[in-house]
């Protein structure tokens, strides 16, 4: 006879009992863990606490998008809400940092440099019961697309039995990162006041966030939104070394691209090009990077990405090239969300200095990496053989709009003001 599991009471009363505790109104106004963001070392820094502990020290919850889900597990009764992990064996598999970018209080902002690093450097405060829980996790795999098989085939790729093994499989190592913002720093980023950008946080996300607005000796916030994952082809090591090459492509979420090959964008196709050009870099001694954002439809979410294929498609004279821009406007009020500006603190975090081989055509990206130090050697467009048919209006449109091209664009009927972009 099969056992089912026992269903939980969706009457019984939360275990943390009826009493609700407000953190915008503290019995101290004070954390008693203070963060110095930009310190010289983990220690002076001191962690990061988004648990519901004496030590919090940080708005918002651990795990993103995810901890939403955490409160209902909680409020279903499937999950104690006084849990805390064990970490054993759970260390990064391959060593990352420290970086002198990590002590630079304006070059990372929106992670925590040391989130990977919390059993060892925090080991401290664990023994004396801190919940402190990591926001980055470092870990080994393999990936396989059939684009590899494809390449291996048509002899672009070849098998070495280290990075790529003949049955396609890529070893990687990848990392997990979870968004950590520290506000003063990302209120600099944008040109903006803390207060405003506090406030913007606090009436935008519905009141979510009390803190914002209450706690001005809270510098640190852990928002509800996707995280990032990074891919890294080859060793490690090369990556701050400066004899040896690094490829990156900076990739933003495309779900029916990537996983579901949708044929109306370049998101798929341009992603394992870069992934190839990352393999072939590793497989010369170098290193290639794929950072991975989780910022559906520009940031705009899946359901104004279908709105605007809609659009697109219903409009008088049909998807064309010269109201592409326009058609997610009127349907978001804006083109993009994604604000480039935060991309290149992954990079910071990595101890990237230099991209040799830049696999992206996005003026944005380019640009970001640019103002924020990094130099960028060659940029590498996607090849036309791989732009799906349904997806010419989109990359037309790109390259009207300041999109890196090898070669002049011959579209003069495209009239789009200059300096707009899209990031691929």
């Amino acid at each position: 006879m099969v056992q089912r599991a026992p269903q939980p009471d969706v009457n019984a009363r939360p275990a943390t009992g009826r009493h609700i505790k407000l953190h915008s109104h503290p019995t101290s106004r004070k954390s008693t863990a203070p963060i110095r963001w930009g310190a010289t070392s983990a220690v002076q820094r001191g962690p990061v606490v988004g648990t519901l502990t004496a030590q919090r020290n940080a708005i918002g919850a651990h795990s993103g998008s995810y901890s939403l889900y955490r409160a209902l597990a909680v409020a279903a009764g499937t999950l104690d809400p006084v849990h805390v992990p064990d970490l054993t064996n759970t260390a990064p598999a391959t060593p990352i940092g420290p970086h002198r970018k990590w002590s630079d209080p304006s070059a990372i902002v929106s992670l925590d440099p040391y989130g990977h690093l919390v059993s060892d450097v925090f080991a401290e405060q664990l023994a004396e019961g801190w919940d402190i829980r990591p926001t980055i996790a470092v870990t080994r795999a393999r990936v396989n697309m059939p684009e590899f098989r494809d390449a291996i085939a048509a002899g672009r790729l070849r098998p070495d039995g280290v990075v790529l093994t003949e049955n396609g499989d890529v070893r990687v190592t990848k990392a997990a990162i979870e968004p950590v913002w520290y506000l003063p720093g990302i209120a600099e980023r944008f040109g903006i006041a803390e207060s405003d950008l506090r406030r913007g946080l606090f009436e935008q996300s519905g009141g979510m966030f009390s803190e914002l607005v209450t706690r001005g000796d809270l510098k640190v916030f852990l928002p509800p939104i996707g995280g990032i994952t990074v891919y890294i082809f080859g060793d490690p090591g090369a990556i701050a070394d400066p004899g040896r090459n690094v490829a990156c492509r900076v990739h933003d979420e495309c779900n029916g691209s990537d996983v579901f090959g949708s044929d109306i964008c370049t998101c798929r196709p341009y992603l394992a090009h870069g992934i190839e050009v990352c393999i072939q870099t590793a497989q010369e001694g170098g290193c290639g990077l794929v950072v991975y954002n989780r910022k559906e439809g520009r940031a705009l979410g899946e359901v104004t990405k279908f709105l605007v294929y809609n659009a697109r498609k219903r409009q008088e004279g049909g998807d064309r090239a010269e109201t592409y821009f326009e058609r997610t406007e009127c349907v978001a009020g804006v083109e993009d969300m994604r604000f480039q500006e935060l991309m290149p603190d992954v990079l910071h975090w990595l101890g990237v200095s230099r991209i040799d081989r830049f696999v992206s055509m996005s003026n944005m990206k380019h640009d970001s990496l640019v103002r924020q130090g990094l130099e960028i050697v060659e940029r590498v467009a996607i090849p036309d053989g791989l732009i799906p048919d349904d997806a010419s209006v989109e990359m037309d449109a790109k390259k009207a709009a300041g999109y890196f091209s090898e070669r002049p664009v011959g579209t003069e009927e495209l009239k789009q003001p200059k300096g707009r972009g899209l990031d691929d």
